[in-house]
């Protein structure tokens, strides 16, 4: 079962996952750094590491949490319950966000393998779509 710390860290990871995906590129310390300073909740760079990588047990500041979640624009509760599923706005977007990689690398196998006979690239096709449809059984 997970500890609290690597759900958190997971939580953490998804939502920033889903800011790098909505175009803004990746997000860096220094932006939630202010963000934080500016609530009056300051946060290390070497907390938000381990906060990330679930080796913490010091995050359970609850403002901290609050503000966190605040940031990324999430019901506070996502941060704060550790029974907490995924909002609804964050499932569709790591829903959005699968079928966007899905695209990239059929694009990708599309653009790399030519010249390969229809009859493979179909079944590489097949490969690739059962690989995704075991991602999503397997999805967060």
């Amino acid at each position: 079962m997970e500890n609290p710390q690597a759900k958190l860290a997971r939580k953490l990871n998804l939502l920033l996952d889903l800011y790098e995906s909505q175009g803004s590129g990746p997000l860096s310390y220094r932006e939630i750094s202010e963000h934080m300073a500016a609530k009056g909740t300051p946060l290390s760079r070497s907390r938000w590491a381990y906060m990330r990588s679930g080796d913490s047990s010091m995050a359970t500041e609850r403002e901290l949490l609050r503000n966190l979640a605040e940031f990324f624009g999430v019901d506070s509760q996502y941060l704060l319950d550790e029974s907490a599923e995924i909002p609804d706005l964050v499932e569709a977007q790591l829903k959005l966000l699968r079928s966007m990689r899905e695209t990239r690398v059929k694009n990708f196998a599309a653009r790399q393998l030519q010249g390969i006979s229809p009859d493979t690239l179909a079944r590489l096709r097949d490969v690739i779509d059962e690989r995704m449809r075991r991602g999503d059984e397997e999805s967060y």
